[in-house]
């Protein structure tokens, strides 16, 4: 069965969590929560409005794997940290969930089959690097130049596109790792043909992959999704430009999960 399930964990102390399966003919995927609520404030996000709470600690990031192995009583391949709340911004507990993820004697998925979504704290990203972690970093980046990116990820105001690419091309070299760069896609913002040829001069020479995502409009936002005609031609301009890029599947769309747009 190919679909979604969204959880809400109750986490015991007042606080409720979201926790989001995605179900393909591969395999499982699980969109894990790594806060209670978000400090980043990006425009486009499901997530935007939720104060910030707290950071969730190692055990209860890991208990959403486990629960829903149990609940669906299916076995999960794929772990991505893309749920609500930045990873990067609760570092130690997402390094040690990663590690009783990846561990033989804890869940034993492997480390290539984990993805750590982030909106670009710089610093976390060299840290990351020295981990010896053979996870996937996957860089919400939704824009190409700063004014652009500062208007809808308010992060970039401090680690603005050089200083983030600089730190993603570290990664790379000491990792020997591709980054991953989502891409939101919201109409007559950032999706013309200027910005696909800014993508190419920012992204070339790196190993890395593009997402496009069709951004969803949120309650209360501005952004509008891109029409698909326009973002399978900004994606081919990149492929033909030797960027390569794919276009993500809507599966959390239709529960409005925070993962649908890259979070």
């Amino acid at each position: 069965m190919i679909g979604t399930i969204k959880y809400l964990f109750d986490i015991g102390d007042g606080n409720a969590i979201e926790t989001v399966v995605m179900s393909y003919h591969h395999g499982n995927t699980i969109c894990v929560t790594s806060q209670v609520g978000c400090k980043m404030g990006c425009k486009f996000c499901a997530s935007t409005g939720i104060p910030f709470i707290r950071n969730l600690e190692s055990g209860e990031i890991v208990e959403q794997l486990l629960m829903a192995e149990k609940d669906t009583g299916k076995k999960i391949s794929n772990v991505v940290f893309m749920g609500i709340g930045e990873p990067l911004d609760n570092y130690e507990n997402v390094i040690n969930a990663i590690r009783i993820i990846n561990n033989p004697k804890g869940i034993e998925i492997g480390a290539r089959h984990i993805s750590v979504s982030t909106s670009g704290i710089v610093p976390m990203i060299y840290k990351l690097a020295e981990e010896n972690i053979q996870c996937t970093l996957s860089i919400s980046l939704h824009a190409t130049s700063d004014e652009k990116r500062s208007a809808m990820m308010p992060i970039n105001r401090k680690y603005p596109i050089a200083e983030l690419i600089k730190a993603c091309k570290d990664y790379i070299k000491t990792t020997n790792r591709r980054v991953s760069f989502e891409y939101a896609l919201a109409k007559d913002n950032n999706d013309n043909l200027e910005d696909a040829k800014g993508l190419v001069k920012l992204l070339r020479g790196m190993n890395c992959h593009v997402n496009l995502i069709p951004i969803n409009k949120i309650e209360g936002g501005s952004y509008v999704k891109s029409d698909l005609k326009n973002i399978m031609k900004f994606r081919d301009y990149l492929n033909d430009h030797g960027i390569v890029a794919t276009i993500r599947r809507e599966l959390g769309s239709d529960i409005e999960a925070a993962c649908r747009s890259a979070s």
